[in-house]
C-alpha cells in the first residue's frame, strides 16, 4: 500500500512538470477574437529578427479585427500604469471611450502576468524547473527504497532459523506497520540505556523508557548478552508472534533492530506500566473494584483471541501480573510473548519442556509437560485472584494457610467467607460483595486440577460480563506441598500422582 500510494504521488508530480514545462514553454503569440475565442489560423510566428508588432493585424478603426495579445499589452503599457497607480479612473470608461475593442484574454490575471515575464518564458528556467522536479522525484524514490529495504531486513530476520512459508504469508500483512531500527537510534532514545530510564526487568531482559526523534515515547526491550542463546529465541518468537496477530488487549509491538549481537524490541509505551507495580503495592495508586473488574475482563477477551477469535492458536505460557501491562485509562495489554507459541490445529496438547513462571504453572504442564490452552487459563485464575486479594500467589512470610493464594482462597469458598479476600485498599471505593464472590468463584473454576473441566475463555468471558450464571461447581485445586527445610523449597513430586493425566 505505502508503494502504491509513493507511485501515485510520482505519477502526479510528473504530470505537473509537464503542464508547467507546457505553459513555460508556449512563446506564439495568441489572437483573440472579438469574443473571446482563440483563433489558431492567425496566430502569429515570427521569423528571426522579426518582431511580433511589425506583423500585427491590429487596427484602430476597425474593433472587429483579430488583435495580437502581445501588441495589445504593449500599447496599452500607459494604461496598465493608470490600472497601478490607482488613481480612481474607471477602466472599462475609458476603453469604451477610446473606442478600444473589447479582449477577454484566457486564464487568470496570475497567469497573464507570468506570460509576459522574460523569465518564464526562458529556456533556463524551464530547464531549472524540470531538473527541480526530478529531483523532488528520485528523493521520493530514494525514501520509497529505504523503506522497502528495512521491510526486507524484517523479513529476513523473521524467515531465519526454520520459519515455514505459511508462517511467512501470514506475518506479511502486518509487517507494513513494522519499523525496523539501528542500534544508535534506540541507543540514543534511551539516553545510553540509561539507568534512571529502566522501567523493568523481565526474563528476556531490561525494559527502557525511549524518546523517538519525533518525540513519541515507547519501551524498548533489551536483550540480555549473558543470555544470548536463550534470548535469541525468545527475540525471534515473540518478533514472529506479535507481528502476526493485533488485538486491543495485546500490546503492539512498532519496530525491532537486530544489529551485530544487539536485539531489540520497541512497544508502544505504557503510562501505568505493569500490573504488578500497582496491586502488590509498589504504587500510591489505588485501584477501586470497577478498574479491577475491567482489568480482569480485558485479560480474558485478550486471552479468548489467542487461543479461539485469532488466525492462529496461540498459547502464551507467561501470564502474570508483570506481564500485563496499562495505558492511561487502565485498559489492560497483555505482553512479553517471548515463550508462546503457536499451536497446532489437529493436535490437543503439546509435549514440551517446562517454561514459565512456578506459581502460575498448570500441574499437568509443569509435571508432564503437556501444554494447552488450559495452562493459559490456569495462570489466569491465579492472577484473578491476585488482582483482587492485592497480594503475589506465594507469599512465606505469610501464616502457613495463608502463604498460598489459590489454597487460601479455597478455604475461604469452603467457609463461604470469600469476602475476607478481598485487598482493603479496595473496600474504600465500596463495592458489592456478590460480584466480588462471583469473579473469585470464576477464577476457582480456572484452577480445578485437570484441564479438561476449566473453561475456555469464552466462558469465561461470558461469565464476568454475566451474560449466564455459574453452574459448575468448582473442583479443590491440587496444590503444591511445601517441604518445611530451612530454604522452604516448593516441590512438585508429591501431587503428580495425584493430579492423572486426562489424555492417558
Amino acid at each position: 500500500m505505502g508503494l502504491s500510494k509513493s507511485s501515485i504521488l510520482v505519477f502526479w508530480l510528473s504530470v505537473l512538470v509537464v503542464c508547467v514545462t507546457s505553459v513555460a514553454g508556449a512563446r506564439k503569440p495568441l489572437f483573440l477574437g472579438h469574443n473571446g475565442v482563440r483563433d489558431n489560423k492567425n496566430s502569429l510566428t515570427t521569423t528571426p529578427g522579426e518582431t511580433t508588432i511589425n506583423r500585427c493585424k491590429y487596427s484602430k478603426n476597425n474593433a472587429n479585427d483579430l488583435h495580437c495579445c502581445e501588441c495589445f499589452f504593449l500599447s496599452s503599457k500607459k494604461m496598465m500604469m493608470m490600472i497601478n497607480n490607482n488613481n480612481g479612473t474607471n477602466f472599462e470608461d475609458k476603453r469604451a471611450n477610446s473606442g478600444m475593442p473589447r479582449r477577454i484574454l484566457q486564464g487568470s490575471s496570475k497567469d497573464q502576468m507570468k506570460s509576459s515575464s522574460s523569465l518564464l518564458q526562458s529556456p533556463v528556467f524551464c530547464f531549472f524547473l524540470g531538473m527541480l522536479a526530478v529531483l523532488v522525484i528520485l528523493l521520493i524514490l530514494i525514501l520509497i527504497f529505504r523503506k522497502s529495504l528495512k521491510q526486507n531486513k524484517v523479513v529476513k530476520l523473521l524467515t531465519q532459523s526454520g520459519t515455514t512459508q505459511a508462517s511467512t504469508d501470514l506475518l506479511s500483512d502486518n509487517l507494513h506497520s513494522l519499523s525496523y531500527f539501528d542500534f544508535h537510534t534506540l541507543k540514543k532514545a534511551t539516553k545510553n540505556f540509561n539507568p534512571k530510564n529502566l522501567l523493568g526487568q523481565g526474563g528476556f531482559g531490561p525494559v527502557y523508557l525511549g524518546t523517538l526523534e519525533d518525540g513519541r515515547l515507547v519501551a524498548i526491550k533489551k536483550l540480555s548478552l549473558n543470555k544470548s542463546q536463550q534470548g535469541e529465541a525468545e527475540f525471534l518468537s515473540e518478533v514472529r508472534l506479535i507481528t502476526s496477530i493485533q488485538h486491543k488487549n495485546l500490546v503492539r509491538l512498532l519496530g525491532c533492530c537486530s544489529d551485530g549481537p544487539q536485539r531489540l524490541l520497541v512497544y508502544e509505551y505504557m503510562e501505568n506500566r505493569s500490573l504488578d507495580l500497582i496491586i502488590y503495592g509498589g504504587s500510591d495508586q489505588i485501584l477501586n473494584w470497577n478498574t479491577r473488574l475491567k482489568i480482569i475482563r480485558g485479560i480474558a477477551k485478550g486471552l479468548q483471541y489467542l487461543h479461539e477469535d485469532s488466525h492462529l492458536r496461540i498459547i502464551h505460557r507467561d501470564i502474570k501480573a508483570s506481564n500485563i501491562l496499562l495505558d492511561n485509562k487502565f485498559q489492560p495489554k497483555i505482553g512479553d510473548f517471548g515463550l508462546a507459541r503457536f499451536f497446532p490445529d489437529d493436535q490437543a496438547y503439546l509435549s514440551t519442556t517446562f517454561a514459565g513462571t512456578l506459581g502460575y504453572t498448570a500441574p499437568e504442564y509443569a509435571i508432564r509437560g503437556e501444554l494447552s490452552e488450559k495452562a493459559d487459563v490456569y495462570s489466569f485464575g491465579v492472577l484473578v485472584l491476585e488482582i483482587i486479594s492485592g497480594r503475589k500467589n506465594t507469599n512465606l512470610s505469610l501464616p502457613t494457610e495463608m502463604q498460598y493464594l489459590p489454597e487460601y482462597a479455597w478455604k475461604l469458598y469452603e467457609r463461604s467467607a470469600l469476602i475476607e479476600l478481598v485487598d482493603p485498599k479496595m473496600k474504600e471505593g465500596g463495592f458489592l460483595e456478590k460480584n466480588v464472590a462471583h469473579a473469585i468463584q470464576v477464577a476457582l473454576l480456572c484452577l480445578q486440577p485437570h484441564g479438561n473441566l476449566r473453561p475456555a475463555m469464552s466462558e469465561i468471558v461470558a461469565m464476568l460480563t454475566y451474560k449466564f450464571e455459574i453452574v459448575q461447581t468448582p473442583l479443590k485445586p491440587a496444590f503444591l506441598e511445601r517441604r518445611h527445610k530451612r530454604n522452604r523449597d516448593l516441590s512438585l513430586s508429591s501431587y503428580a500422582d495425584t493430579t492423572p493425566s486426562p489424555l492417558q
